[in-house]
């Protein structure tokens, strides 16, 4: 079980993502830098209780129009081999000491627990509680499982992260552009994970988070 911690964080997780963003094909800049508050999210368990799994959304308002983002991170205690391209950057916990911050795309541990949580093997977490689950995130599965989560190919969109190359054809999609008030999963998926997150004004919106295709469904 993932335990949250009350301390410090340098910098922090806007602070962190903010310098990463402007690199990502499917950021959308406005006039100056990310100007981003959190606005929602949930965390997944590491059966092995040594990576933080976090589905992070924040809201950038340096543009004419606010952008909501989707942003998987997963925090390690030590460099995750062969993912440098994939390092969102380093932070200081004050109880942990130095953390690896990674998109959580290119981490196998982040996947295995999309997968399980999208075919109802593992239950999203609040995101700033201590074991408690979230029951508000929404999640479907139609295949037939287990889906294998060994994806080798990643390739970032103008609004989307596409995961393929695992077994048996299944693909994944994590919408980072996210729509507010679109939870609807295309024609044709196999399972998809539906989160909400806070407006500016506080309204609590919902939106697809997560998709996933099989082989059999295409």
């Amino acid at each position: 079980m993932a335990v949250i911690h009350r301390t410090t964080l340098t910098p922090t997780k806007e602070e962190l993502v903010s310098s990463w963003l402007p690199s990502r094909p499917w950021y959308r800049p406005g006039t100056g830098a990310p100007r981003l508050s959190k606005a929602g999210g949930f965390r997944l368990d590491d059966p092995a209780g040594e990576v933080g799994i976090e589905f992070m959304v924040v809201t950038d308002t340096v543009g004419p129009e606010p952008v909501d983002y989707l942003v998987p991170l997963t925090y390690r205690g030590a460099p995750l081999e062969g993912a440098e391209d994939a390092l969102v950057g380093t932070m200081d916990h004050g109880v942990l000491g130095k953390r690896w911050a990674y998109d959580g795309c290119h981490d196998p541990v982040f996947t295995t627990g999309l997968i399980a949580l999208i075919e109802g093997r593992a239950q999203a977490q609040a995101q700033s509680v201590n074991d408690t689950p979230d029951h508000e995130i929404a999640r479907s599965f139609t295949g037939q499982g287990p889906v294998g989560a060994a994806f080798t190919s990643v390739t970032d969109g103008a609004e989307s992260t596409e995961l393929t190359g695992a077994p048996h054809g299944a693909a994944l999609r994590l919408h980072r552009v996210l729509s507010r008030g679109a939870d609807t999963p295309p024609e044709g998926a196999a399972g998809h994970v539906v989160g909400w997150w806070r407006l500016e004004d506080g309204t609590r919106v919902r939106g697809l988070f997560a998709t996933l295709r099989t082989a059999s469904r295409d």
